[in-house]
């Protein structure tokens, strides 16, 4: 169980990077979009290999209908957030007022189904998955520069956005440590449950961070995003 804690920290410890490239990097929207390009190309590798692999589809239509839950609940849960003042937390740059507390929401909901299914597949198959650790960790790293440029966008300052990544962190530990203590009790449903989370991170990565990642970074922002894939993919198959 101390193994699913502290990879669900580490993954999402990164957050605090993007907070730090926020000073040297927060002025230049195109290299945050190129930046968020290359861990959208690793999330997007981890979706197809490692949460919802051809394999998976040989368990029957189930796996099909939780992938689409997965995308379903992600979006209604997004909308309400947004509607709260959420909807500018992927932004690169806020175009309106937003509420701070919102955006935490709502980087909390894209950050718990990705933390729970690593303490999950731990847990199943007794080993972590670098290759998903590795797409979790990078992709949180332009996002947390997003994020904190536009917390600071509405006068969020610093200490209390650390506060806030620390919370999330804090809060993916604990989900990683979820999902590896309900293992016994979803042994065979592990592979819906990955198919689940697949949907709701795919629907993440379409909903905001690729386009986000596109409308600043331009059309060097595909090449980033193949590169990120490619290197998550690598990965996967050197395990």
């Amino acid at each position: 169980m101390g193994a699913a804690l502290f990879w669900g920290l580490f993954s999402s410890a990164s957050l605090y990077l993007g907070q730090l490239l926020a000073r040297p990097l927060g002025r230049s929207e195109r290299a945050i979009g190129l930046m968020m390009g290359f861990g959208g190309g690793t999330l997007i590798s981890a979706v197809a290999y490692e949460l919802v692999p051809e394999a998976s589809f040989h368990h029957g239509w189930e796996i099909g209908l939780s992938f689409i839950a997965g995308a379903v609940v992600y979006y209604v849960c997004d909308r309400w957030v947004d509607s709260r003042g959420g909807k500018q937390r992927s932004a690169i740059r806020s175009e309106s007022e937003g509420s701070g507390a919102a955006m935490f929401l709502g980087a909390l909901l894209d950050g718990i189904p990705e933390a729970f299914i690593l303490g999950l597949g731990l847990a199943l198959g007794g080993s972590i998955s670098v290759a998903f650790v590795a797409a979790v960790f990078i992709s949180n790293i332009p996002q947390g520069l997003a994020g904190t440029t536009s917390l600071q966008e509405v006068g969020t300052r610093d200490r209390r956005i650390a506060l806030m990544w620390g919370l999330l962190t804090v809060a993916c530990g604990l989900a990683s440590l979820l999902g590896y203590g309900m293992a016994d009790h979803i042994h065979d449903a592990g592979v819906n449950a990955g198919a689940f989370a697949g949907g709701a991170v795919l629907m993440m990565l379409t909903d905001s961070m690729v386009p986000e990642s596109y409308r600043h970074g331009g059309r060097l922002t595909g090449l980033l995003t193949v590169l990120g894939y490619m290197l998550a993919a690598v990965l996967t198959v050197m395990q």
